[in-house]
């Protein structure tokens, strides 16, 4: 089973949000400063959402712990 590009890109857009959020949320609660809270997410945001696409895509190729589909979805 191997999963198209786009697939990759919507997955990366989404937990990326995630990520970001709880990143401004850390950095507000250690510094205290919303402006560099939300400064040092909107940074992370593009680097991680890059790392996480190729690394996304890379495991892509890799057949470790994947099952082998069948011809059918019927099975004895």
């Amino acid at each position: 089973m191997s999963e198209k590009s786009y697939r990759s890109i919507v997955k990366s857009v989404s937990w990326r949000t995630i990520g970001t959020l709880d990143t401004i949320i850390i950095s507000l609660i250690i510094t205290g400063k919303p402006e560099m809270a939300i400064s040092i997410g909107g940074v992370e945001v593009f680097t991680k959402m890059a790392l996480y696409y190729f690394h996304e895509r890379t495991w892509n190729r890799i057949n470790f712990g994947r099952l082998k589909n069948s011809d059918s979805d019927y099975q004895i």
